[in-house]
């Protein structure tokens, strides 16, 4: 029972994996906030244009 203990204790699969989770989601937020960012400068473009028109 000991040598599963100890085998599970060093086992790092688990936590590599939420680490990996955790850069995606971080990864996510910022691709997210870019679209955001560029899509309402480009409507404000777009209305400029429009409205120029």
């Amino acid at each position: 029972m000991s040598k599963f203990v100890t085998r599970f204790a060093k086992n790092e699969s688990g936590a590599t994996a939420i680490e990996y989770g955790l850069i995606v989601a971080l990864i996510a937020v910022f691709i997210i906030g870019a679209v955001t960012s560029v899509g309402t400068a480009l409507s404000t473009k777009f209305n400029s244009v429009a409205s120029s028109l």
